[in-house]
């Protein structure tokens, strides 16, 4: 299963990164968002910590739908998709292959958000760089694996694709908390005294979404139109 899900995550970078539209639009709207925030600050002032680390995390949100939108409509050309449920893939295979597509398509997304922010938004690391990394990490795993899940939900219509952010948002709130929360702490340099228990709800957010996504994604996935 797992090579299999490594041939299909191949296969959606190289699509993605040769020619799909998603990683550059989350790109821009990330960059957009980040440069319009950063002028509502007053002139001569900077943006908190707590400020820049929610902006950084909504242009990864917003970013993320726009990923696994792409992702999930790359199969739904010439029926790629049935193409794809009649070989001997598992279902478990292609979720875990579009999870790892759509993670190092958004990490690509934040190496570009990182230094916006410490452009636009005046940032910089003053805590611990191991911190903010394993925050990344953490927070990025279960966005991706919640967005692999709810991205097979909203594949093939318009409507459905709309419902995929209604649905999404809600749910990534715990996570993106824990994400703001201690980035906030990394940007300032004051660890929030609350860190551990912002990075077990992280943990937590991932065990629930990962083991989500391995019982429902095949019945997403296979489902009637």
């Amino acid at each position: 299963m797992l090579r299999r899900a490594g041939f299909i995550a191949a296969k959606d970078l190289r699509l993605s990164v040769g020619g799909g539209q998603g990683l550059v639009q989350a790109m821009l709207l990330g960059l957009l968002l980040i440069f319009l925030f950063s002028l509502s600050r007053p002139t001569g002032e900077l943006v908190s910590g707590q400020a820049a680390a929610a902006i950084f995390w909504l242009a990864s949100a917003f970013g993320l739908v726009l990923v696994f939108n792409d992702l999930f409509s790359l199969e739904e050309h010439q029926g790629c998709r049935l193409g794809l449920l009649s070989s001997p893939v598992p279902e478990h295979s292609v979720w875990l292959g579009k999870g790892l597509a759509g993670f190092a398509l958004l990490l690509l997304s934040q190496a570009v958000f990182l230094p916006a922010a410490a452009v636009f938004l005046g940032q910089d690391v003053k805590g611990s760089w191991g911190v903010l990394l394993l925050a990344l990490i953490g927070v990025d795993w279960g966005l991706a694996a919640l967005g692999a899940l709810l991205g097979a939900l909203a594949q093939g219509q318009g409507a459905r694709e709309s419902l995929f952010s209604v649905i999404l948002f809600p749910l990534l709130l715990p996570v993106l908390l824990g994400g703001i929360r201690i980035f906030a702490g990394v940007f300032t340099g004051d660890a929030a005294p609350d860190q551990g228990l912002w990075a077990g709800i992280i943990v937590a957010f991932d065990a629930v979404f990962i083991a989500a996504g391995a019982f429902l994604f095949p019945f997403l996935y296979t489902g009637e139109e």
